[in-house]
């Protein structure tokens, strides 16, 4: 009597096993369901580095001069709004204009002896044709001329260059921007190279990003990435690696974290930013690179 229900279950279990195989798909054996506990693709692509904002190239200039004296005025101040050309500063340049207008007199002078010496070369022809003067004399009208005007070519060259060293007396902005720092006050005597501003365009700049070399490879132009502030754990701001350059340096920013290693050599990638932020230059800050 045992022996009929042994059997029947036993058929009924490779039933039921039949149908559990013909459910199943090849997707299904391909790429089985992870646990909670298995590592995420995206999270080892992820770089995480420290960084600062920056000026792009040519967007922040120190303004020195060329020019050694006193100042007679500064026009501006930290924060003022610039344009390129406008006047920061002006230097006491009182003798250099003086001795521009004795060049500029020496030119009128000069205009006078060679007006003087057309006229006597001419005269020196005429009494030549008419063989009363002799070759000798308009010879000499010749050179006389020659000589005058060499004089006013001489006091040509020395207005252009006074007028040159005049104008270097006027510090003017290079760029359109903020005025960052103001070094000097009036009254103070500059030697020729003395920085006296800092002039930046604050629509221009970008993070530049210390990446370890060893994750190096693992950056590709155009890869998002998330900047925060640090000491700002609220506010991200967006933006992509838009240039990689092709050696590394030494890291200039002291990592935050002491387990870190200060000493080792990375990689400035740098990023744009998605849109204007109020992140000031200078400011470190946190990045994380995707690709």
């Amino acid at each position: 009597m045992k022996k009929p229900i042994v059997l029947g279950t036993l058929a009924l279990a490779l039933v039921s096993s039949a149908a559990y195989l013909a459910q199943r798909t090849p997707a299904a054996d391909a790429a089985p369901i992870p646990g909670p506990d298995a590592p995420r693709a995206t999270a080892s692509q992820r770089v995480l580095a420290d960084g600062r904002v920056v000026a792009y190239p040519g967007a922040e200039v120190q303004v020195g001069t060329d020019f050694a004296g006193t100042l007679k005025r500064v026009v501006v101040k930290e924060k003022d709004l610039v344009k390129k050309g406008d006047l920061l500063a002006e230097l006491d340049a009182s003798e250099e204009r003086a001795a521009l207008e004795q060049a500029r007199a020496r030119i009128a002078e000069s205009d006078a002896d060679l007006k003087l010496a057309e006229f006597e070369l001419s005269r020196a022809d005429q009494l030549l044709r008419t063989k009363v003067g002799t070759a000798q004399a308009a010879d000499k009208a010749a050179r006389d001329v020659a000589a005058a005007k060499a004089r006013r070519a001489t006091a040509e060259a020395e207005v252009s260059r006074l007028a040159a060293v005049v104008a270097k007396s006027r510090i003017l902005s290079p760029i359109s921007g903020a005025v960052l720092s103001r070094k000097s006050e009036p009254g103070e005597t500059v030697s020729r190279g003395t920085p006296l501003f800092v002039v930046a365009d604050l629509d221009r700049v970008r993070v530049e990003a210390e990446v370890d070399e060893s994750d190096s490879s693992r950056i590709a132009l155009g890869a998002r990435a998330t900047v925060r502030a640090e000491g700002d754990s609220e506010r991200t701001f967006a933006g992509r690696v838009e240039e990689i350059p092709d050696a590394v340096t030494s890291r200039r920013l002291k990592p935050q974290d002491p387990g870190r290693p200060s000493d080792t050599r990375v990689l400035l990638v740098k990023i744009a930013l998605d849109e204007k932020t109020p992140l000031k230059l200078g400011r470190r800050v946190e990045v994380e690179i995707g690709r």
